[in-house]
């Protein structure tokens, strides 16, 4: 009995230290990314495409769905109610950090890496990234889109600063589903409802459930 529970006590130390040293492995890599991350991100923000660009109240709009810790965590976040599993931070992490990324062990990774670059970027760096690589899916030609900045151009002919606010919420609301909700159908009643959700929650008349509620189905319509 005692050698099963000596078995037991070395097999969790080890799952650990796995643990540990693969998540090691993206924070390594997202400070060996830094500074060509750093410049990019600079670039964005010189070139009014990062979070300062959408003014403040499009900016808390935006955070409040994608990331409503954004300001204060650390890359991860595993209590605020509508974070979810993926903070801003991860979901570059996710974008920069694999050639192909698979849910599972790969999480370890890239919540590693996100840790990386938190450390090593500034939230406004970061946030440009995001803004840039934000998967918004097809354009008006049906080409895939990622940006948002890109695919307010797209869809709207302006910066997503200037775009009715409406229009606005709907760019917020493809974020989650981009393959399934559809800027291309700005009628479609899916993406009125989750539109009508957000507008909703910035409005502080509901808000989410819990902390995997990124549907928002805490402000049901």
């Amino acid at each position: 009995m005692r050698r099963l529970f000596r078995t037991v006590i070395w097999l969790c130390f080890l799952a650990a230290a796995l643990f540990v040293g693969y998540g090691y492995t993206g924070y390594r890599d997202a400070r060996a990314d830094a500074q060509s991350l750093e410049q990019e991100a600079n670039a964005l923000i010189a070139a009014g495409q990062g979070g300062v660009a959408l003014g403040v109240d499009r900016r808390a709009i935006l955070l409040a769905v994608e990331d409503p810790a954004f300001g204060s965590h650390y890359g991860v976040d595993f209590t605020t109610p509508g974070a979810g599993a993926t903070t801003i931070t991860q979901s570059l992490a996710k974008s920069d950090g694999f050639a192909d990324f698979t849910p599972g062990l790969h999480k370890i990774r890239q919540s590693g890496y996100a840790i990386g670059l938190e450390a090593a970027l500034t939230k406004p760096q970061i946030l440009a990234l995001f803004l840039n690589r934000v998967p918004m899916g097809a354009g008006p030609d049906g080409t895939w889109i990622d940006g948002l900045y890109a695919a307010s151009e797209a869809h709207f002919g302006a910066s997503p600063s200037d775009v009715p606010l409406d229009a606005f919420l709907k760019m917020v609301a493809v974020m989650i589903a981009p393959g399934a909700l559809k800027l291309a159908d700005v009628d479609a009643p899916e993406l009125i409802e989750r539109a009508g959700r957000i507008a909703a929650l910035v409005e502080e008349e509901c808000e989410p459930a819990s902390h995997s509620d990124v549907w928002l189905e805490g402000c049901d319509l």
